[in-house]
């Protein structure tokens, strides 16, 4: 005898259903109603409960892709996870301070984030995976070379876009600035910088990643005052993190070398 529901056969019900879900933009019970009514099915699941898996399936999936669009939308360089931070190669870090800025209670509060290091400690993985971190818990996230955004704002000034510009990067939730220190910046570079910083300043999250100390940060922003209040904008209320300086990339990349070597020998 053929199942019926409300007078359709089964193949008659799934077409409406693959509709409805069409109609009502539901593309993940549109492809898993058929498994999970046979899981249903299988478990003798109630009503109650079949719906429940239908509509939580679909809210997952949903929050899945929304954290899928603020991590494309951050636009981060590269891929980079907390889960693979070595944090046993480099004892500089502490996991458990990382850890609770992952929880991205900072980002809430509109707080500063500061990786000071050199080249190889971690800084940019840290960078990356606190940021994707604030993606994923909901919050809109922007990565940017220091010198792309300071060319960005010089060439927004030129062009009588620098506030509408400013606006932009002041609307997302966490600014992540990488390579800040690399490179001096003129006086004009540097005090369009500022007013990014100061736009965001107790609004927003700025995240910053450095190979300069602080007390080296008068190579890159020249004028000592200027260099004062940007300093004092990207610490105050914050959390700093030293990566130190050794750097456990090269360390990785010579104990390679040593094993090939001991292996061809």
């Amino acid at each position: 005898m053929t199942n019926r529901h409300r007078g359709l056969t089964e193949q008659a019900a799934d077409a409406a259903i693959d509709s409805a879900c069409r109609l009502l933009r539901l593309p993940t019970i549109r492809s898993q109603f058929t498994d999970l009514a046979e899981a249903a099915a299988r478990d003798q699941m109630t009503y109650r409960g079949f719906l429940a898996e239908l509509l939580m399936a679909e809210c997952d999936d949903r929050a899945r892709r929304r954290s899928e669009r603020r991590i494309k939308a951050a636009a981060f360089p590269r891929d980079k996870a907390l889960r693979t931070f070595d944090f046993t190669a480099n004892p500089n870090v502490d996991p458990a301070i990382v850890h609770t800025l992952a929880k991205c209670d900072w980002v809430k509060k509109g707080l500063p984030l500061c990786l000071i290091g050199d080249s190889g400690t971690g800084k940019s993985h840290l960078l990356i995976a606190l940021g994707t971190e604030a993606a994923m818990a909901g919050h809109r996230v922007r990565y940017v070379l220091a010198t792309k955004l300071v060319n960005e704002l010089v060439e927004a000034a030129d062009e009588k876009m620098l506030a509408k510009t400013i606006a932009r990067y002041g609307r997302v939730d966490l600014l992540c600035i990488d390579e800040l220190g690399y490179m001096e910046l003129d006086r004009r570079g540097a005090e369009l910088l500022f007013q990014v910083l100061t736009e965001r300043e107790e609004k927003a999250s700025v995240a910053i990643a450095s190979n300069e100390a602080f007390s080296g940060w008068t190579k890159t922003f020249t004028d000592p005052r200027l260099c004062a209040a940007i300093v004092d904008r990207l610490t105050f209320g914050g959390n700093i993190i030293e990566t130190g300086t050794d750097s456990y990339r090269l360390a990785q990349t010579r104990a390679r070398t040593d094993q090939s070597t001991h292996a061809r020998v």
